[in-house]
């Protein structure tokens, strides 16, 4: 079953924290994407791009524009237990 995202908060240091439906909730690091995938770089060049982070209507994707999104299942398995 794919984890849908209850709560998104965006914090400093393009760290994002979620709260999932069963109770789960982490700290995810999007700096180790930025650093390894391209088009994330956009977070850092665009001035305010990462603030602007937004759940999709399903709640399983955190997306920031066409190009940029984290699938809420990473984010449960690689995102950092808080």
């Amino acid at each position: 079953m794919i984890p849908r995202i209850n709560k998104l908060t965006v914090l400093d240091n393009y760290i994002l924290y979620v709260e999932f439906d069963d109770g789960y909730k982490v700290k995810y690091d999007v700096m180790d994407d930025i650093n390894t995938l391209p088009a994330f770089r956009s977070l850092i060049d665009v001035y305010g791009l990462f603030q602007q982070a937004q759940l999709d209507t399903s709640r399983t994707c955190v997306y920031w524009n066409d190009e940029i999104d984290l699938a809420s299942d990473s984010i449960y398995e690689y995102g950092t237990a808080a």
